[in-house]
């Protein structure tokens, strides 16, 4: 690509996986759809038939040519969806992964009163899935690709009942780093993206969530938070040609919450 064209911009006849939708307000509908608007045919996974059914109309607006059941903690899952898009597709283009699970007991303690089990269960869901993921998407990547993954400011600095997720989120980071290290020579790309506080399924099993948004808003530089629609813009330039040489970032889309003390 020599100079700049608006065409690399464009997702138009590339094919990528969301998994982790969970309802409309989920952060990675809006990266799905975004990701549609631009032109991509996308695979959908849902968690289990409970789920389902908040899931399916989804799926079918954003024409999705692949929905299946993706719950990382069941054997096989992962790879007979990742298996259905080598038959469908024969290729991949970019994953984004926005999975993460910690028990209640363990999220609503101190890290420092953590049970092993929790720590392993949370580690196991929020990090070492996206690490499995990228590894079955690595041989559909024939012509390199993207992989996004969910984090949150929690990672870098203490947020306040955040607790467990913290260093969970920190270990998927710098997960992420290594990994786009290590898969860079095949030209496929890994990002973690960092949005603000956002009022999703995930995000109610923190204690006092509405006092975290209310701080995060007031404090925010732009005195405003992202929404759905403002990550999934950012991660589809993140997904497209334009983004070639982008690899490695952590992408804080929080109003610039992250830069304040």
């Amino acid at each position: 690509m020599d100079g700049f064209s608006p065409a690399a911009f464009s997702l138009a006849g590339k094919k990528g996986a969301v998994l982790g939708v969970a309802n409309d307000q989920s952060i990675a509908y809006g990266c799905a759809r975004a990701f549609r608007r631009a032109g991509a045919d996308l695979a959908l996974s849902y968690l289990n038939e409970k789920a389902r059914p908040y899931v399916e109309p989804l799926a079918e607006d954003l024409g999705a040519e692949i929905f299946l059941p993706v719950d990382v903690r069941a054997q096989g899952e992962m790879r007979a969806f990742f298996d259905a898009i080598r038959e469908r597709w024969g290729r991949l283009d970019f994953v984004l992964h926005s999975i993460a699970f910690a028990p209640r007991e363990d999220l609503h303690g101190r890290v420092t009163d953590c049970s092993r089990e929790g720590f392993a269960l949370a580690m196991d869901v929020s990090c070492h899935s996206f690490i499995r993921m990228a590894r079955y998407a690595e041989p559909l990547m024939t012509e390199g690709g993207a992989l996004f993954t969910m984090s949150y400011y929690g990672a870098e600095k203490v947020v306040e009942h955040y607790n467990l997720m913290g260093p969970v989120k920190a270990a998927l980071e710098s997960a992420a780093r290594y990994m786009a290290h290590e898969l860079g020579p095949q030209g496929i790309r890994v990002h973690a993206v960092s949005p603000g506080p956002m009022r999703t399924r995930a995000a109610s099993g923190i204690e006092r969530f509405d006092e975290l948004i209310e701080r995060a808003s007031r404090g925010a530089p732009a005195h405003s938070l992202a929404d759905i629609d403002d990550v999934g813009a950012a991660v589809a330039f993140l997904a497209s040609d334009a983004a070639r040489r982008i690899t490695g970032e952590t992408l804080h889309i929080d109003g610039g919450c992250h830069i304040m003390a």
